[in-house]
């Protein structure tokens, strides 16, 4: 495939994307080349587009796009893991394969990792190169043929929601509190659900957001902005609190507030980024002293977990049809980016024939 073009969407800078045509990249040996059929809108991308990242210096380019699937184009001649034809869909991390954290299986926290769409060029693009690190580390999950290629582009979100809830020690008797009723909490609502929680309490502000949040399953829904969010919550939980607490937004103030609404030895995840310069919260570590609170951080999945989230997809255990919002040309970028950014949008998808 040599010379020949593919139409890709490139970021240049903060808010500087541009669609352009560029070589369709030549393959090594333990390489492939995946032509895209979909690829979802992050809200890191969003994040990227608005304010740049630290992997793509000052006057580089990038692919945008981590969240993909499609089919397998060509291998290189020493791949014997996947082959022309195969339709995958892809964990977007990578890691050096050999340091602590990488024999952990936690490549996401490999202090060399590659980033899909971030570090090296993603799926924003009609192509993309699978490098060997991804090829040799399993990266690739083989769909079953007839599988969406746009729900299995929603499995790495989904996936790090899996990872989230497994770090907190999920029990199915466990009543929770989800903080952000995006797309991301609004995953913690449908898995926390089938995981079996007791009661799962919802926190949200925008109202068309609330409203999703009674479709997804939760089971008590709450706008602190006009409730006494520390009541309800003990309200509804015999008194003690939330057993897990996941802020799914990056909100300061309910990182600092979340100490107060979770129960006594209980778990707090802040999932959500917190934007740039609000990143120093105050809090009264005594509260996880004396009532033995674990407060933990989480970013990323495992490729175990990806291909656990996989799993779970194909056998129709969750229906995640739901979550797509809309769909785009990556020509209608601009459009998508702003749908991709409104309340009432979920995940926005760039399909590709």
């Amino acid at each position: 495939m040599k010379g020949q073009l593919l139409k890709a969407l490139v970021f240049h800078g903060i808010e500087d994307l541009r669609i352009e045509e560029t070589e369709i990249p030549e393959i090594g040996d333990f390489e492939a080349l995946l032509k895209v059929r979909a690829a979802a809108i992050c809200g890191s991308d969003i994040r990227v587009k608005a304010s740049g990242h630290k992997s793509i210096p000052e006057g580089s380019t990038r692919i945008l796009g981590h969240e993909m699937a499609g089919e397998i184009i060509k291998t290189g001649s020493k791949v014997r893991n996947l082959k022309p034809g195969d339709r995958i869909a892809l964990a977007p991390v990578a890691g050096c394969g050999y340091c602590r954290q990488c024999l952990r299986g936690n490549a996401t926290l490999c202090s060399t990792s590659t980033v899909m769409g971030h570090s090296i060029n993603g799926s924003f693009a009609e192509y993309v190169k699978i490098p060997e690190s991804y090829v040799l580390g399993g990266n690739c999950f083989i769909l079953p043929d007839g599988f969406s290629f746009e729900i299995a582009a929603l499995a790495e979100p989904l996936a790090t929601v899996f990872s989230s809830l497994e770090m907190c020690s999920f029990k199915p008797s466990d009543i929770i509190l989800i903080i952000g009723a995006g797309p991301i909490g609004l995953m913690h609502v449908v898995l926390s659900k089938m995981f079996g929680a007791q009661r799962i309490i919802l926190s949200e502000v925008s109202g068309q957001r609330r409203d999703m949040a009674k479709a997804f399953g939760a089971d008590v829904i709450v706008n602190p902005l006009e409730d006494d969010l520390k009541k309800r919550v003990y309200d509804e939980s015999f008194g003690r609190g939330a057993d897990v607490v996941i802020i799914a937004a990056g909100s300061p103030q309910a990182q600092e507030q979340s100490l107060r609404l979770a129960a006594t030895g209980g778990t707090i995840n802040f999932f959500g980024t917190i934007p740039t310069g609000q990143e120093k919260i105050t809090i009264d570590s005594n509260l996880i002293h004396y009532r033995n609170l674990k407060v933990l951080g989480m970013t990323g999945t495992s490729v175990l977990n990806f291909f656990r989230t996989m799993e779970l997809l194909i056998s129709k255990k969750i229906n995640m049809e739901s979550f797509i919002t809309g769909k785009f040309a990556l020509e209608d970028f601009s459009l998508a980016f702003e749908r991709a950014k409104l309340a009432a949008s979920l995940k926005i998808l760039f399909v590709m024939g």
